[in-house]
Order: structure tokens, then sequence, then C-alpha cells
């Protein structure tokens, strides 16, 4: 699933980026970096600027200052359109399924940058191993799974594209206990596939635990960063993150 790139170049490279809205500062100078091959986790509290700082990345949020760098290249100006093109897939935590549509019908749609009728088909048949339910689930409509089989139809969907990194936005949102764990179980299978993937989750632990490297925001500020370990060891941040 992944391609390529230069050695030592960083797949995504965000260089003090400053976002606002109506005036007011919500990401305030943010930098981060994927290599390829990684899971990064950002986290941080409801309003630090974790989806917006996806949503820029994506194009569909203005910035007023820095860089962001794909494969070395800058796309901060970029349309969304082709944004995706390059290879940047983002799972927002809307889901945002067509409802009416069959659980097949959705995940084909993500494949529609592709015009190989047999990748498609082997994408397809991925995701369906990835996601055994889906596959004797392909022909219900959307609007009738479970909201963690809607996730899987959301992650599935993004994967039919072959990304080179996968942005996720809190995919666990609003789930089951149980479906928190299988949806972040999935996470892993993608990176031990050696998946890219950038991760934005409420579950911290979790997250970090996951995560080769993590960043904190706070307030539209990375506060701290390190591996994820090194942060759930910090007692600095478990008293602040973790409540021990």
């Amino acid at each position: 699933m992944n391609q390529d790139n230069q050695a030592g170049v960083p797949v995504l490279e965000v260089q003090d980026i400053r976002v606002g809205y109506s005036g007011l500062p919500v990401l305030q100078g943010v930098s981060l970096s994927v290599q390829k091959g990684e899971t990064v986790s950002v986290v941080g509290s409801n309003g630090a600027g974790k989806s917006t700082l996806l949503r820029a990345i994506m194009g569909s949020q203005p910035v007023s200052g820095g860089r962001i760098l794909f494969m070395g290249r800058e796309i901060q100006r970029l349309r969304t359109e082709k944004i995706v093109h390059l290879g940047i897939v983002y799972v927002p935590e809307e889901k945002m399924l067509f409802r009416p549509l069959s659980v097949e019908e959705n995940l084909l749609l993500g494949a529609y940058i592709l015009k190989d009728q047999q990748r498609i088909e082997e994408n397809l048949q991925s995701v369906y191993t990835l996601f055994p339910t889906l596959s004797k689930r392909r022909q219900q409509p959307a609007s009738t799974l479970s909201g963690g089989e809607q996730q899987m139809v959301a992650i599935g969907r993004g994967l039919m594209s072959n990304p080179r990194i996968l942005m996720l936005d809190e995919p666990s949102l609003g789930l089951a206990p149980i479906l928190v764990d299988e949806v972040l179980d999935t996470v892993r299978k993608l990176k031990e596939k050696g998946m890219t993937i950038l991760l934005i989750e409420q579950n911290v632990r979790e997250a970090l635990d996951l995560a080769d490297r993590g960043y904190v925001l706070q307030t539209g500020r990375v506060v701290v960063e390190g591996t994820g370990k090194e942060l759930l060891a910090d007692q600095r941040f478990r008293s602040a993150f973790l409540g021990i």
C-alpha cells in the first residue's frame, strides 16, 4: 500500500503553520513530521486544534502562515482534490458515508482516482479481508450499519485509493468500548502492514501505545513531543492527560 520516497524525506511535514477562524488564532505555529511507515498520534483536549490541523493539511482550511510539505513538496496552496490525488487520505470523524448506498458502493467511491479495474478489485478484497463483517454486509445500505461498522466503511473507503498516508480523525468517537478496541486494533493492523498513519484519537493512552511518536497539542501549540513510550512515562503528561 506504500510507495517509495526519497531517503530521509518525511512523507508529511508541517512547519510552523498558523490557522485562524474569524480573526481568532486556532493553530499558533504547529510543527510535526511523519516518516514513511510511522504511526504518529496527535493528542490533546477538545478545542486544542487537532481536527483543524488535519483540515489544514487537506487544504479545506486556509493556512495563514507556515508550510505543509508532502514528500518534500509544498502543498498548502493546492486544492483538496489535488492533495487527494497525491496520496493523502483523510477520514473525518463525521464518517460522511452515503447512507442510502450499499457498503460496497460506498467503498468503491473511495477508488474514484484509480483507473485500473483490477487494482480496484484487489483493493476491495483487501478491505474485506481487513473487515470480514463488511464482506457479509456488502449489499446492505450504510444506514443499516452499527456505528462501529460505519467507521469500518469510512476507513475502508479511505484505503481503496492506495493512500501514501492515512489521516484518521477520532476514529473511535462515540463508539461503545468493545467497538473502540476493535477500531484501534484495525489501526494497529494497518501499522503492522507498513501503512503511514497520522492519528487523532481521544483515547490518549491507546493512541500513544500504538504510536511510534506523539505530539501533545494545547491551545493551538505543540507543548510536548516524543515517542509514545516517552510520553506515557512522563509524569507531567500522565497527570495532565491521564489523571494519574
